[in-house]
């Protein structure tokens, strides 16, 4: 064998002799004769993405009806003289500046705003609270007093700017993306949007620094209005600062050194809602980003909601965004002029590596949502309330209701208004976040990257042959496709898997060898690659949630009574890490009322972001159970009955009368309901299915336990921020002894791990005036109740 030097895959790949004279893709001719093509939609249309919530804003998603067609996919970065108005070889080498000084650009003008922002009753009331308020209501003294945020107001939009800005971005862009598709159906909804004047707020889930850059640049290129961007970046040169502030960026102040230090001021909450408003009025347009595992962003909702509850906005339209990347590009949070000069300079001498894909979803009122009663929360209840019983063998009946998760709106971050909100106002707003971020997750594209990921580490963490990952991409593609979701990519199924691979290439090793006649490829076993593969495969998680929601269920009930009916081969088959081969000798009945309660009571531990707060959690524990039967892992057992249910007579039953008032009262509410059960599947590739299901939530799950053995590690009360940091060092050193599991020690993982044991109690704040300080409560200082909790979660993990 001779090692390959520039093989365009990985350094660790080598091929035969015969092979080196081949092109790049010799190997995949291995797999079949003739390529089989990777369908991008099922049928003839593509996925219909992006539709409005039926349940909480019928009413737009019925004026919207039927105003959307399938226009197809624009590649952003495919500029050339058919998009100008000249034709000619000149124009071909131009066409780029062509194109950009031909796109509509909405000036804003600042005018006034900074007199109409220290004159609002809500700025005055914050500067008397904090004893900073001019005699006399002095303006010049409430400027001086407002100085840090000045740059912040006065940002505006300038059109011969914006131009220049858009044009640096589309060859900035050209250098580090094959292409940037846009997803065309939803544009003709916003272009009448906003020739009805409707003012529209476009919220996108946080992945990079790039996503604010993308945005207004998709909205330029089809003359759609700029909108102002709310970018939470800590600029540190003067010159950068002034040119983003001129094309709508709005930035942190120049003092604050993080999102969450700058949230802590009293007239920052202030002067951002009143900055919202006066933006607003102006009818300018804004983008704003959530964090789906923080909530960082959904002040900004929050705040617009509160406005529209005054009365002082009418209404707004949200439109979600949903931006997916064959690799998610990595930036800083603080960026200097250096920087930013070494990073240009390093385009000039990469190849562009990877695709990305934006839809734009249809917009929705959001005073239609508030306001509707829809999307109800007076169902939620506090984590330990609905499992802590339940984990102690306190209780054995389930509590139906929501969990509230509270701290994705943290009442100190913010304004009075906000402060002394009530709990159904508040939870309405954390609500509307969690709406949004389920509404932009599901206008992701799953890209190819994602599905190999998915596949590398879910179903094949040991590895696989190419031949066998082709075979499970065209698969899993059309699985995928048939959960209504978009795929990023198209094309011969060996490009495809040739193209992921050449992207994942760093975090994989590939590899031929002579007794093998396709490549093998094996995930890197390491913290940066496992991390990075996890970070890919998380928008298949998000379109298998239910399936993999009720595979866990199945495994806990399994787990329970492994040790006297199922057969060990099912569970140390797992754990040692042996492939199960053959069908399964199953022989449990499974009841359907303890499945959904086991899939009630995992719902509760899912992170933010994975279920519609519209939907209970009863009905998501339903449908999880549900699609376990449509995919073909569990069977209904039939029932035989001595007397068949319509033959009313034997069954010895009475004629009765009832008169009710009720206009949802059926008579076959007083009939017995079925209690049904069910049984696995023998198919040879059920366990399989089984196990992959299991795994997309196992690095979750994991985290919670290590997080839970880790309580006694710490020396409290600690910081909240120390002690996140702890728990991922101690995440990190757990995943190194053990040399495996590394997805379970990222940073979000930590975060997310103790933020539910503050909500299961297992964690209590204490807030004192260096901020707040986390303890272990006395009731889990106990490890009797540790040992308890561990074991209610690894119930539903599978190794």
């Amino acid at each position: 064998m001779v090692q390959e030097k520039n093989d365009g895959i990985n350094n660790d790949m080598v091929l035969l002799p015969i092979q080196q004279s081949r092109p790049a893709l010799s190997w995949d001719m291995k797999i079949k004769q003739k390529l089989k093509t990777v369908p991008p939609c099922l049928g003839k249309f593509r996925p219909a993405v992006g539709q409005c919530c039926h349940q909480c804003t019928p009413d737009s998603l019925r004026t919207k009806l039927g105003q959307n067609s399938s226009l197809g996919i624009h590649n952003l970065l495919s500029v050339n003289e058919t998009h100008t108005r000249y034709r000619g070889w000149l124009v071909r080498r131009v066409c780029c500046v062509l194109f950009v000084s031909g796109c509509k650009v909405y000036a804003s003008p600042v005018r006034n705003r900074l007199e109409r922002v220290c004159q609002s009753n809500r700025v005055k009331e914050a500067l008397t609270a904090e004893h900073k308020a001019p005699e006399g209501g002095d303006s010049q003294g409430q400027i001086n007093c407002l100085s840090s945020f000045l740059p912040l107001i006065n940002t505006c939009i300038f059109p011969g700017l914006s131009r220049f800005v858009g044009w640096v971005m589309l060859k900035m862009f050209s250098s580090m993306f094959d292409s940037i598709q846009v997803n065309l159906n939803h544009l003709l909804a916003l272009h009448r949007a906003s020739q009805e004047g409707s003012l529209l707020v476009y919220v996108y889930v946080r992945q990079s620094m790039v996503d604010c850059a993308l945005i207004p640049l998709v909205l330029f290129s089809h003359n759609l209005r700029v909108p102002y961007t709310v970018c939470p970046i800590r600029i540190h040169s003067y010159f950068l600062r002034s040119i983003l502030q001129r094309v709508g960026v709005v930035l942190l102040p120049p003092s604050a050194l993080t999102e969450q230090d700058v949230e802590m001021d009293n007239l920052y909450s202030p002067v951002m809602t009143s900055l919202i408003h006066e933006l607003l009025h102006e009818g300018q347009a804004i983008s704003v980003g959530v964090s789906a595992e923080s909530g960082r962003g959904g002040q900004w909702l929050a705040r617009i909601r509160q406005l529209i509850k005054e009365g002082s906005v009418p209404d707004v339209s949200l439109v979600p965004v949903g931006i997916s990347y064959d690799c998610v590009p990595k930036t800083n949070t603080q960026v200097g002029l250096s920087s930013v000069l070494q990073w240009l300079w390093s385009l000039l001498w990469r190849r562009p590596g990877g695709s990305v894909r934006i839809h734009l979803a249809q917009p929705f009122s959001l005073k239609e949502m508030c306001e509707s009663g829809r999307c109800r929360v007076d169902e939620w209840l506090p984590l330990q309330d609905l499992l802590l019983p339940l984990i102690l063998n306190n209780r054995t009946d389930a509590v139906f209701g929501q969990r509230r998760m509270s701290w994705l709106l943290p009442s100190s971050h913010y304004a009075s208004e906000l402060r002394e909100a009530a709990h159904p106002e508040r939870d309405l707003s954390i609500a509307i976040v969690l709406h949004l971020i389920f509404s932009a997750t599901s206008c992701m594209a799953v890209m190819s990257t994602s599905l190999v990921a998915s596949l590398l580490l879910y179903r094949h963490p040991r590895g696989v042959s190419a031949s066998l990952l082709c075979r499970d991409v065209a698969w899993l593609t059309e699985e995928v496709l048939y959960r209504n979701k978009d795929v990023g990519f198209g094309g011969s199924l060996a490009e495809v898997v040739h193209y992921s691979l050449s992207l994942l290439a760093p975090h994989l090793i590939i590899a031929a060898v002579p007794s093998r006649k396709d490549p093998f490829i094996v995930p890197r076993p390491s913290l940066t690659a496992t991390l990075h593969l996890t970070l890919q495969a998380q928008i298949v998680k998000h379109a298998f949630i239910l399936e993999a929601v009720g595979a866990c269920a199945v495994s806990a009930m399994l787990c329970e009574v492994a040790g006297c009916c199922v057969s060990s081969r099912v569970r140390s088959g797992g754990m040692d890490g042996e492939e199960v081969k053959g069908d399964m000798e199953f022989d449990v009945v499974l009841c359907q009322s303890e499945l959904t309660e086991r899939a009630l009571q995992l719902c509760h531990l899912l992170p933010p972001g994975f279920m519609p707060p519209c939907q209970s959690s009863q009905s998501f524990a339903l449908d999880a159970v549900d699609s376990l039967v449509r995919c073909g892992i569990l069977i209904m057992e039939e029932t035989t009955r001595a007397v068949p249910l319509c033959d009313f007579w034997k069954r010895g039953g009475t004629l009765t009368w009832t008169t009710t008032d009720d206009p949802y009262y059926s008579d076959s509410d007083c009939e017995e309901q079925d209690v049904h059960s069910y049984k696995i599947s023998q198919p040879s590739q059920c366990p399989e299915m089984l196990f992959f299901l299991c795994s997309m939530l196992a690095g979750h799950l994991r985290a919670l336990c290590w997080t839970t053995t880790g309580l006694d590690l710490l020396h409290t009360p600690l910081p909240e921020a120390e002690c996140v940091a702890q728990i991922h060092s101690h995440l990190c050193d757990t995943a190194s002894k053990k040399k495996q599991h590394y997805e379970s020690c990222s940073e979000e993982a930590a975060l997310t791990a103790v933020r539910t044991l503050i909500d299961l109690g297992v964690l209590s704040e204490e807030r004192q005036k260096g901020g707040v300080f986390l303890g272990v409560s006395p009731l889990f200082q106990l490890s009797e109740n540790r040992q308890k909790l561990h074991r209610f979660i690894s119930q539903y993990l599978y190794n």
